[in-house]
């Protein structure tokens, strides 16, 4: 994915050290705006109301309990309010369902951020930023807006928010001459830091690009909450039957009041006789009926933990006939559980999972040392001497603890990886590599551990671990 710079903002910031002065913050802000990335929702009691209002389904059904109120039918004028109790009340619940989903989709998003302001470093409310800001992100926390990384190393970043994928993403370091020969060009989505993604390792220096609505967080969001309030093909059909029949009715009611004027019967019988066949002829339980079965509809849904926004969709529901779904967080949940362990023969499987523990970090991010560690936390009496990151380049983690009896130097990363640090007979590497394309084939992410002990005047302090 490329996505275009507007350089006219980054002018003067070719320095991956140079931040804004407040001033010039000040003046960004007045002419791009805040950095509100979810516009707040509407809510109350009001704006309910005057939703709901715009239903002409709601209108019609006014006007049909007012016409049975002008004859005296009281008992038929409070049936058509009753009917009006289920269309009001499936407004209220799908608006406060709208407005937890988007609150939900808040959660995901930085509400402080780490700016370089006037040359010293403090913490303003994530809102408040601008393009051309230069924010750190630390380890573990959201970014709060879409911006080039111009500092720091051995950066991944989880991306899932956007992308639907889970695994970690290796961010690079713009270059400073391709950073400042830039001129509203797309850029590789690899330089890129971008609102609601969360970095996993490594500080990052970003230096702002795009703001609030701007973001492709806030394009996303946008596309979810907006939209278009088309009819559905039943309502459509519905609408145009009771249209056919109002005027139907009209033209029939407007014949028997002239009718009966003119037979002596006076305005007032003239009058009544017509809005007693208007009373007979509208369709008053079409709407209804239609409104009660997608109240129905929408309450199936919601117990099966189905987001509705709106009750038409109900319908448009019924009539799909295939799903194209994505994989990540739809049929799946989005994270890594332990369900296996395959040990040696002279090793246990709470040894493995120690092992694989020690070599994985708590407060990381990262999806795979969470799944270890929520089976089995690393032993709180190891003093970790060194740690080495997984990277694309390594594509292990290794971690360096100090024993009572020496040091053990634990390692977790790809099995072709770990099996090649390994002194292992060729036979006995195939099979282990055709155990990993055995569960590989069945869908599971397989995760090589290995170990070794040192004595502490043989650790030189590299990673450079073998045996």
């Amino acid at each position: 994915m490329r996505r275009s710079v507007p350089m006219q903002r980054l002018d003067g910031l070719v320095d991956p050290r140079q931040g804004l002065g407040a001033a010039e913050a000040q003046a960004r802000s007045a002419r791009y705006g805040l950095n509100v990335i979810i516009p707040g929702v509407r809510s109350g009691w009001r704006t309910t109301l005057a939703d709901t209002l715009r239903d002409p389904m709601l209108w019609f059904l006014l006007a049909t309990g007012a016409l049975f109120m002008l004859i005296g039918s009281y008992t038929e004028a409070l049936i058509m309010l009753l009917a009006l109790v289920p269309l009001f009340g499936m407004d209220a619940y799908l608006h406060r369902r709208t407005q937890a989903s988007v609150e939900g989709l808040s959660g995901r998003l930085a509400t402080t951020a780490r700016v370089l302001r006037d040359g010293s470093q403090r913490t303003v409310p994530a809102e408040t930023l601008v393009p051309g800001d230069l924010v750190l992100v630390r380890s573990g926390e959201f970014f709060p807006a879409d911006g080039l990384i111009v500092a720091g190393e051995e950066l991944q970043v989880d991306e899932s928010t956007l992308t639907g994928e889970a695994w970690p993403v290796r961010k690079q370091v713009v270059e400073q001459g391709l950073f400042s020969h830039i001129r509203e060009t797309a850029v590789e989505d690899v330089y890129w830091g971008m609102a609601g993604t969360r970095q996993l390792t490594g500080h990052a220096w970003l230096r702002v690009t795009l703001t609030g609505a701007e973001t492709l967080y806030g394009e996303v969001v946008r596309s979810a909450v907006a939209g278009p309030h088309a009819q559905t093909p039943l309502q459509r059909s519905v609408a145009h039957l009771v249209k056919v029949l109002i005027v139907a009715a009209i033209v029939f009611c407007l014949a028997l009041a002239w009718l009966r004027y003119h037979q002596g019967h006076g305005l007032v019988d003239a009058l009544l006789s017509a809005l007693t066949l208007a009373i007979a002829a509208l369709p008053e339980e079409f709407p209804v009926v239609l409104t009660f079965f997608l109240g129905v509809g929408v309450y199936r849904l919601a117990r099966r933990r189905a987001l509705v926004r709106r009750s038409l969709v109900v319908e448009s529901i019924g009539r799909v006939s295939c799903v194209c779904s994505d994989k990540t967080g739809t049929l799946t949940e989005g994270r890594l559980r332990l369900t296996h362990l395959l040990p040696m023969s002279n090793i246990s499987e709470q040894r493995l999972q120690t092992l694989a523990a020690a070599a994985s970090q708590a407060d990381s991010g990262d999806p795979l040392d969470e799944a270890v560690l929520s089976n089995c936390p690393p032993p709180v009496e190891q003093h970790i001497l060194a740690r080495f990151p997984f990277t694309e380049d390594r594509r292990k983690a290794t971690m360096v603890s100090e024993q009572e009896d020496g040091l053990l130097v634990a390692v977790k990363g790809a099995p072709e990886v770990v099996l090649g640090l390994c002194e292992l007979p060729e036979a006995e590497r195939r099979d282990w590599l055709a155990a990993v394309e055995a569960y590989s084939n069945d869908g599971h992410k397989v995760i090589g551990c290995a170990y070794r002990t040192l004595t502490s005047e043989a650790w030189t302090g590299a990673n450079q671990i073998g045996g």
